[in-house]
């Protein structure tokens, strides 16, 4: 069974996959959690699970925090006894992948490319993801052309909350009305429906710029949010990094 673990800026996700398919998936808040932590975390996920550590015998590693990413491999190499598959520069090499800057692109856009690719081989694809950061990611299969990053809605929200005095923290829920009627209100509209439109428009000059067909993937925790830009995808997958991180540990260790 493999263990895949994916570490982004606001949470870190792990997923458990074998022959038949997902088996489980966890997550937890990133911050300066220590090996033990993980540890602790991870037995109590497997025994809820009805699972054993002794299932799992490999593992895969993506994460955009650094300080924090040998914690994330003594923990699984102390529990599990395995060696996981870290993502990073001499694997994007092994991978033969084409990138304009290797040393600066986040493993978990890395992820999300194989995973498009691999679902649409031969074919131009973008990958919104909606994360701490509005990433997308375009590529043709070994080829990653490009990335445009904007603030994420949390990102955005939280800003106006920290930056401004009178601007309260609001929940993430798309108004129906783009004329706001109070504070709350105003703050959905001005971040939710403009992000709408953002991403619309990125979509569609990369398109233009390609002049290309693309499929328009979306991922990322908040991508269920946006209903209005669901006719912009053509598929919407929540695992796909997950899914990126799995083809990549086939590729090099299976």
């Amino acid at each position: 069974m493999l263990l895949i673990i994916d570490q982004g800026n606001s949470d870190i996700v792990f997923g458990l996959h074998d022959d038949s398919g997902w088996i489980a998936e966890w997550r937890t808040p990133t911050t300066n959690k220590s090996t033990s932590n993980y540890e602790a975390l991870m037995r109590q996920w497997i025994l809820e699970a009805n699972l054993s550590v002794s299932n799992i015998n490999s593992a895969v590693i993506s994460s955009v925090v650094p300080e924090n990413r040998e914690a994330l491999v003594m923990f699984v190499r102390t529990l599990f006894r395995v060696e996981p598959l870290v993502l990073g520069q001499k694997i994007y090499e092994k991978l033969q992948l084409q990138l304009n800057s290797p040393h600066e692109i986040g493993s978990d856009l890395v992820a999300n490319s194989i995973a498009a690719t691999n679902r649409f081989p031969g074919t131009h694809c973008i990958v919104v993801d909606f994360g701490t950061a509005l990433t997308l990611t375009t590529s043709l299969d070994k080829s990653i052309l490009g990335v445009a990053i904007a603030p994420g809605l949390k990102t955005a929200v939280k800003s106006l909350f920290k930056n401004t005095a009178q601007l309260p923290e609001v929940p993430l829920e798309l108004p129906k009305s783009l004329l706001g009627k109070n504070t709350n209100h105003a703050i959905q509209s001005g971040v939710l429906h403009g992000y709408i439109g953002l991403v619309k428009h990125l979509v569609t000059q990369t398109k233009i710029e390609l002049q290309a067909k693309c499929k328009v993937l979306a991922t990322g925790g908040l991508s269920s949010i946006l209903k209005p830009l669901h006719d912009e995808f053509d598929i919407v997958e929540p695992k796909l990094t997950l899914e990126g991180l799995r083809v990549i540990h086939k590729e090099l260790i299976s």
